[in-house]
């Protein structure tokens, strides 16, 4: 294959450090820095949210005169486009309009459940390549989840043959599968689009259609955020209904699975200003400090012999709350302390507030979410809970393990891909299979009895920390990709 620089897109709605709600964020914000590196020419396209032009550090500044983004026949909207940088060298293009994306003034409100945001976004990301000075050909478009999902649509389309888009392979990246952006029939000719595309091989979803599958059809490699879940997510248990159509892609050599990364420089325990101590694996003491900090802050028992079990989640049952539910009365009994940061359902939050009021001095309960309280209890903790019940890459344990706290996790997904249990040689952490309560208590009791003994616990904690889960690889398995997708036919639909 060619070693020649590529001109690389990467498109997504949220992009770590300018709009977070989750991981998409944090990759779209990591991935070009990693690419980058490698030599490549990269870029980021994003809408342009209020909070991000609202926040003097952006350095915002105006890169496109405005312009008419063709959505139906008779119909446009006016956009135009800021540019901001990641670092020194990565530019990240902004399409703003004065209808869309104007009230997120908070990550927290960046998605909408409408399409009509997302169709002119994708629209917008075609029609401002052309206009970009001076010229600039992308060799990839790499396309994120379904907000993304009519880039590869309206390529294929209108602009293919375009001089400036005529060699752009299409990638399109699944973070989470249950996501998949469907609407009616009727919103199809709002987006611009004809008739003949809803079919089942094209967009048509169970009388609806949808972003993700027009991504899926129209890119010529798809991916997902890790081995396991490429396999996970074409059986019916997992698949979302989309199970068939991605063994077929399967089948035809265009559907991967690449474990995410984190940023090494962003998450480093030696140098985190956001932790009270630092620490490496070579010299771990100050995360002692850390986790004596920590209990302080909570108002737990302040004990070196107790351990510290850390959970930083959206509080949903997809993340494996019910099972903790279900044992919380076990797990209240054994000898360990539980911080909790979070928010979500309900009756989840409810949950964690009755067991801090009924375990003063064992539980803490976050509800809501403070970036610099995570990391104190990433570095603060010794153990970190995920037993999701599905789980595509997952970030938490890669960060947990990062800062030597240990996970205990659901084996599934990319937790199945980056934890490996402690009674396999070179085990970095505490694994389950089935998803049961019984089956997390056990892992839960098999990491406090292991903590006892201080040797193998300090031997298991300099292996986590020495695991390397940087952005550096998983970019090279990237880089193989585009140029997969650069030699692969022209994104043949499926029949």
């Amino acid at each position: 294959m060619s070693d020649r620089r590529l001109n690389i897109l990467i498109a997504a709605a949220e992009v770590a450090p300018f709009a977070k709600v989750g991981g998409l964020a944090d990759v779209a914000g990591a991935l070009p820095k990693a690419l980058a590196a490698l030599g490549h020419d990269v870029r980021v396209v994003m809408p342009c949210y209020k909070m991000i032009e609202d926040d003097a550090r952006n350095a915002v500044s105006d890169l496109i005169r405005p312009f008419d983004v063709p959505i139906t026949q008779g119909y446009s909207e006016r956009a135009w486009v800021r540019q901001t940088r990641i670092g020194s060298n990565i530019p990240v293009y902004l399409i703003a309009s004065d209808q869309y994306f104007t009230d997120a003034t908070e990550s927290k409100k960046v998605y909408s459940l409408q399409a009509e945001p997302y169709i002119f976004f994708n629209r917008a990301v075609a029609e401002m390549v052309p206009r970009i000075t001076p010229a600039w050909q992308p060799d990839i478009i790499h396309c994120n989840d379904w907000h993304t999902g009519l880039i590869p649509v309206y390529l294929e389309l209108f602009y293919a043959r375009t001089p400036e888009w005529s060699r752009a392979a299409r990638i399109f990246t699944i973070h989470n599968l249950a996501y998949q952006g469907e609407f009616p029939f009727e919103l199809l000719q709002r987006a611009g689009l004809p008739e003949s595309l809803f079919t089942y091989d094209k967009l048509e979803f169970y009388g609806q259609w949808s972003f993700m599958k027009g991504g899926l059809v129209f890119s010529d490699m798809v991916n997902t955020v890790s081995r396991t879940y490429a396999k996970e997510i074409q059986t019916p248990e997992y698949g979302c209904r989309l199970e068939g159509l991605l063994q077929w892609l399967d089948r035809q050599g265009r559907l991967a699975g690449i474990v995410n990364g984190i940023d090494y420089d962003e998450y480093n325990p030696a140098t985190d200003p956001r932790i009270p101590a630092h620490y490496s694996a070579a010299k771990p003491d100050g995360k002692k400090k850390c986790k004596e900090a920590l209990q302080r802050e909570c108002n737990l028992k302040e004990d070196p012999a107790v351990p510290i079990i850390g959970i930083i989640s959206r509080l949903a049952d997809q993340k494996g709350f019910d099972l903790i539910a279900e044992v919380a009365d076990e797990l209240m009994a054994l000898p360990l302390q539980l911080v909790v940061l979070g928010t979500g359902d309900a009756r989840y939050e409810k949950l964690f507030r009755d067991l801090e009021a009924q375990n003063p001095g064992k539980v803490k309960a976050h509800i809501g979410f403070d970036a610099n309280l995570a990391q104190r209890i990433y570095a603060g903790s010794d153990m970190f809970l995920m037993p999701s019940r599905f789980e595509p890459c997952g970030l938490g344990q890669l960060m947990s393990m990062r800062y030597g706290t240990i996970p205990i996790v659901r084996s599934t997904g990319g937790l199945a891909d980056t934890v490996v249990d402690y009674t396999t040689q070179g085990g970095n952490g505490f694994a389950f299979k089935p998803y049961e309560p019984s089956a997390l208590l056990d892992a839960v009791v098999r990491a406090l009895d292991t903590f006892k003994n201080k040797r193998a616990w300090k031997a298991l904690v300099r292996r986590a920390m020495e695991v390397d889960y940087s952005w550096t690889a998983s970019a090279k398995e990237y880089e193989q990709l585009y140029r997969r997708a650069q030699a692969a036919p022209r994104s043949a639909q499926a029949a």
